[in-house]
Order: C-alpha cells, then sequence, then structure tokens
C-alpha cells in the first residue's frame, strides 16, 4: 500500500472509531465518572512513564534544594512542547502515563500530568487547582517551594507569590468560584 493509500486506510480507520465512540458515549461517561472527591486517583507520581520523564528532567546530578525550581520549569516545558490539547466528544480521564504515551490531553489532563511530575521530582506540596467561574473551567498547578508558593500556568511563565492568599486572588478564586485543589494524597474544596 503506498502513502496516499495508507493514509486514507488511517482516516477511515479513525472514523470507525469516532463512530464506535460515539455509539457507545453515554455508557463511557457513565463509567468514566468520577466524583471530586475521588480525582486523588489521577494523580499518579510513581507510574513508569511519569517516573522516567521525571528522572530524564532531572538530569544526572539532581539535588532537591539547589534544582527543584528549574526541574519544574523544564517539567513545564515538557509538557507545554510534548502534549497537543485535544477536546474529545467523550468525556473521559487520560491518566499520566497516558498523557504522555499519546502527547494528547485536554488541560486538565495536562495539568495533572505536570502535578505528578512534580511530586516525582520531589515536591509533596503540589497540587492541581482548578477554578470554575461562568461555566469556563481553568486548570492550574502549584507548589510550595522555599518560603514561596510558585504558580505554574501550562500556557504562561511561572509566577511566585508569597502567600497562597495573593495567587488566589490573582486567578480570580473568590465567592463566586468553584475551586477545588487535589494530587495523590488529598482532596480540598476552596471555595
Amino acid at each position: 500500500m503506498d502513502d496516499k493509500g495508507e493514509n486514507d486506510f488511517k482516516d477511515r480507520l479513525n472514523q470507525l472509531y469516532l463512530a464506535v465512540i460515539l455509539r457507545y458515549r453515554d455508557y463511557i461517561e457513565e463509567k468514566e465518572n468520577l466524583s471530586v472527591a475521588e480525582l486523588p486517583r489521577l494523580v499518579t507520581p510513581e507510574s513508569p512513564l511519569v517516573s522516567r520523564t521525571a528522572d530524564e528532567i532531572k538530569g544526572e546530578s539532581y539535588i532537591y534544594e539547589a534544582n527543584f525550581y528549574d526541574a519544574s520549569i523544564r517539567a513545564q516545558e515538557f509538557v507545554r512542547e510534548t502534549v497537543d490539547e485535544i477536546l474529545l466528544p467523550v468525556q473521559f480521564w487520560i491518566l499520566p502515563d497516558e498523557t504522555i504515551k499519546f502527547r494528547l490531553g485536554d488541560s486538565i489532563d495536562s495539568n495533572i500530568l505536570l502535578c505528578s511530575l512534580l511530586i516525582r521530582l520531589g515536591n509533596p506540596s503540589t497540587k492541581v487547582l482548578i477554578n470554575i467561574r461562568d461555566d469556563e473551567r481553568k486548570a492550574y498547578v502549584y507548589y510550595e517551594f522555599n518560603n514561596s508558593i510558585y504558580l505554574l500556568d501550562i500556557n504562561e511563565e511561572a509566577k511566585a507569590f508569597p502567600k497562597k492568599e495573593d495567587m488566589l486572588k490573582l486567578i480570580g478564586i473568590d465567592e463566586n468560584s468553584t475551586a477545588y485543589e487535589f494530587n495523590d494524597k488529598m482532596f480540598l474544596d476552596i471555595y
């Protein structure tokens, strides 16, 4: 089969996969439904591809106290440059290893991957932060390091804050928001 025939075959196969997925959409979404309190199951710092990727980000002479901040920026760049954002016609969760393997995911999948990487790099304070306001959902990752709070937005430069309240104010989390945070060990409603 030549390249044109191969591409036509792949296009038709993808269309068939999509038709099957859409046929079973309700069933898939019902089985994929997690309560927000179950979201910590998605943060997997010990999974094989997350571990391997974190080791690559660390390099040879990684010392947490001296190198974590720079490694966190490299992890953010890895996610930004590697994961293409997609919006699928079916809502389901993608685990960090799957996000790395397929290099695809939505904003929350990318942030869950980033959180998993940063925890694996040695910072257990790292959390995914979700802010829902006016039907718009925005995901971030933040962590504590060297007496500061660092906010990572996949598409922006990292920002440092002296207090968590300053960070929450900047990203618009207040009584008009629905906001929560989680990592592999905890889940907390903020508003």
